[in-house]
């Protein structure tokens, strides 16, 4: 048999366990990739990878490197290459291009012309040629653009691996199945499961870890759920080798079932999760096999029967919010009592985006494998249940909490001296402008990496990350004679200063816990009145450097019908209010955000009729067409970045999204209206697309404020409005 080139994709940090596997599957590794591996070996190994990969996303059949310097150097390069041995002139493809550069600088241009070499290569004297199809090609040929060479292959998988075709409906914030089958290999299950060990996930939502750690055990093939694979339709595929290693597959499925299997349970307390792992257990073909039932933590008793030996495997919620975070160190707390109680002897292994929680569970971990949960770094602690490993519970940052102290007073000056200056220059400026709140001082010295804004007679701080060439010690002493230093400097109360701490293992949230007291207090922005909370949340429900965005808005919004999009605190609405717009809307799919902005507006007298804050996710807000006919004459739509929130339908890239949302969003733009388009995104590029469809103007330099000079990439904006 001859030897093929493929790349197999996986969720970033599995690259190690994906090389492991795909050695055990017949293919040889050459090198690891950032999530993905280079490996080469036979068809028959290729579509063992396909069938067997716990792991994998995708297993591309690489076809050639190719030099993307320009477009039209692509373009003839997927021309040149013998597309007939692959799809037939009539047959149907799509083309998944991912990267960009400075030649191509967006997908869809990069899409285009892989998609014109290989129909212009097939393209018949009669005109016969291949047709794209998105929805069901016969194959799809993946393209990989990094720097000046393209990467390309056949997707041999179609959709994704990890989509095993057990779970259509998910729970809240589910695995990803491949994501799954890493946590249950770093826990170690198969060697527990051949020791006639037991599984159990306490905190199951929708069963994916317990159906996951049955598939393994029971050595059932993944890709025997799956409807198909994309070699189904390419004109390589051998159809003989699949059905023998899919007869080998079944036959070695019907051989797990025989004989005693662990116990496998999961437990939640929520109904309708439960009601939703049911179902996908029975997708899964797993009745009688997998046991999920709805009990509450606290309840937790081990059943008779269980092994002496186990592991528990737990993907506990993360909090998304400083005030969430107080509630964590109870919850991991409770999951570390009740373990050590019931199942002594077992393995525990707790996924978390917020590792400093494992301090409560009251174990010592002997093990943290860093991981990402999509975008989210998380880690995976192991712990053994033993007495030998108990610790004392300890909660959220409570014992290394940093405590104000002057290391060396020569530094110490130094920081003192150079707030007080800016105090008096920016607090002037201030004044005149209207503002209470700014920021004061933004890393200006190398040896205090921190952010100081003011609000009012109240001062919050953040901690940048300190780089790796920083010793963690010398840090933290730099942010305890910061801590002492600032609110002398500034003639506050040391009880006027909120600090925000940078976690070095980032989880969800980038910030150690804070109290969570509920204090919200007034600050004024150019006449309006803004609520603000320094200590409960992520932010402060104020984004300071979107400050002359809003000013602007104020000062022409006079009757205008103003939207407001992904509006956060309203505070944009707000200023449109102020300003005299007529009406305005304001999305946004936090029920929080969205009370914060109501109290916002009635806070400055605005008329509830008139403006309007209704919780909405605003992708599919923007993608409804039967609310078309409401039109607006000023729009202003400041997306993240990226968001995958269980709350939303879709999973947001401002990247790959923005052209979609800003069409979308110019189709409710009134005639003579004006968007206003910002986004935080260092890397961002604006499509050249959008520039050919609409006039559009960027003003990201007017934007940036005197406080934020400092910091001037904060964000990027622009005016878009209908040309003509």
């Amino acid at each position: 048999m001859s030897t093929l080139n493929f790349f197999v994709t996986c969720p970033k940090g599995v690259e190690y366990l994906l090389s492991d596997e795909l050695r055990e599957l017949g293919l040889e590794p050459v090198r690891n990739a950032p999530a993905g591996v280079w490996v080469q070996g036979p068809l028959a190994a290729g579509y063992s990878a396909c069938l067997w990969s716990r792991l994998a996303n995708r297993v591309i059949l690489h076809l050639a490197e190719l030099d993307a310097t320009s477009g039209d150097k692509l373009y003839e390069g997927v021309r040149a290459l013998d597309w007939s041995a692959h799809l037939a002139v009539e047959g149907r493809f799509k083309v998944a291009f991912v990267g960009e550069n400075d030649a191509i600088r967006n997908t869809q241009y990069g899409v285009q012309r892989v998609k014109d070499g290989v129909v212009d290569r097939l393209r018949q004297p009669d005109g016969s040629r291949p047709s794209v199809d998105t929805d069901n090609p016969d194959i799809i040929v993946s393209a990989r653009l990094h720097r000046g060479l393209v990467q390309l292959g056949i997707d041999l998988s179609g959709d994704s691996l990890h989509r095993r075709g057990y779970r259509t409906e998910k729970g809240a914030a589910p695995l990803k199945e491949n994501l799954a089958a890493a946590l249950l290999l770093r826990a170690g299950w198969p060697a527990i499961a051949a020791e006639g060990g037991d599984f159990v996930d306490p905190m199951c939502g929708s069963g994916t870890l317990v159906i996951e750690a049955a598939l393994m055990a029971m050595d059932q093939a993944p890709g025997l759920l799956r409807d198909g694979f994309g070699f189904a339709g390419w004109l390589g595929h051998d159809g003989a080798l699949w059905q023998s290693l899919l007869t080998e597959a079944r036959t070695r499925q019907a051989q797990g079932r025989q004989g005693p299997l662990p116990n496998f349970n999961g437990f939640d307390q929520d109904r309708e999760v439960i009601a939703t792992a049911w179902r996908n257990i029975k997708r899964a073909g797993l009745e009688g096999v997998v046991h999920v039932e709805c009990r509450e933590l606290a309840e937790f008793q081990r059943p008779t029967g269980w092994s002496e030996q186990g592991l528990v495997l737990v993907n506990p919620p993360y909090g998304e919010r400083l005030s969430e975070r107080k509630t964590l160190g109870g919850l991991y707390r409770l999951l570390g009592e009740r373990i050590k109680a019931e199942l002594p002897g077992w393995r525990l292994g707790v996924f978390t985006g917020a590792p400093e929680a494992g301090h409560a569970i009251g174990l010592r971990s002997y093990k943290q494998y860093k991981l990402y949960n999509g975008k989210l770094p998380a880690q995976l602690l192991l712990f053994q249940v033993d007495k030998a490993s108990e610790t004392r519970s300890r909660e959220i940052g409570a014992p290394g909490e940093v405590m104000p102290h002057i290391f060396h007073q020569e530094r110490a000056d130094m920081l003192r001296n150079r707030l007080r200056k800016n105090r008096k220059t920016l607090g002037q400026w201030a004044r005149k402008q209207g503002i209470e709140c700014y920021r004061l001082y933004d890393a200006d010295m190398p040896e205090f990496a921190l952010a100081i804004d003011l609000y009012g007679d109240r001062v919050h701080v953040q901690e940048y990350a300190a780089p790796k060439s920083v010793d963690e010690r010398a840090a933290r002493e730099r942010l305890a004679e910061a801590l002492a230093v600032i609110p002398e400097a500034l003639d506050l109360p040391r009880e006027a200063m909120v600090c925000k701490q940078r976690q070095r293992q980032a989880g969800t949230s980038q910030y150690e816990k804070q109290a969570a007291t509920g204090e919200f207090f007034t600050v004024q922005e150019y006449g309006c009145q803004l609520r603000v909370n320094l200590k409960d949340y992520l932010d402060t429900g104020l984004f300071l450097d979107h400050r002359p965005v809003r000013h602007w808005i104020q000062q022409h919004a006079a009757g205008k019908r103003f939207l407001n999009l992904f509006c956060y605190t309203g505070v944009a609405s707000v200023h449109a209010a102020v300003g005299g717009a007529a009406s305005s809307l304001s999305l946004d799919m936090s029920k929080t955000y969205v009370q914060w902005a109501r109290e916002n507006l009635a806070l400055n007298n605005a008329d509830s009729r008139r403006h309007r804050v209704e919780q909405a996710d605003c992708l599919t807000w923007l993608a409804n067409r039967s609310n078309l006919s409401e039109t607006f004459d000023l729009i202003f739509m400041d997306p993240p970045t990226f968001s995958n929130s269980a709350r939303m339908e879709g999973v947001l890239d401002i990247q790959r999204d923005h052209r979609q949302l800003v069409e979308q969003a110019m189709a409710r733009l009134a005639p003579g209206g004006l968007l206003i388009f910002s986004n935080n995104f260092r890397r961002f590029r604006l499509e050249e697309a959008l520039e050919q469809q609409f006039q559009v103007t960027e003003v990201s330099r007017d934007t940036i404020d005197r406080d934020f000079q400092r910091n001037a990439r904060i964000h990027r904006c622009w005016h878009i409005r209908h040309p003509g």
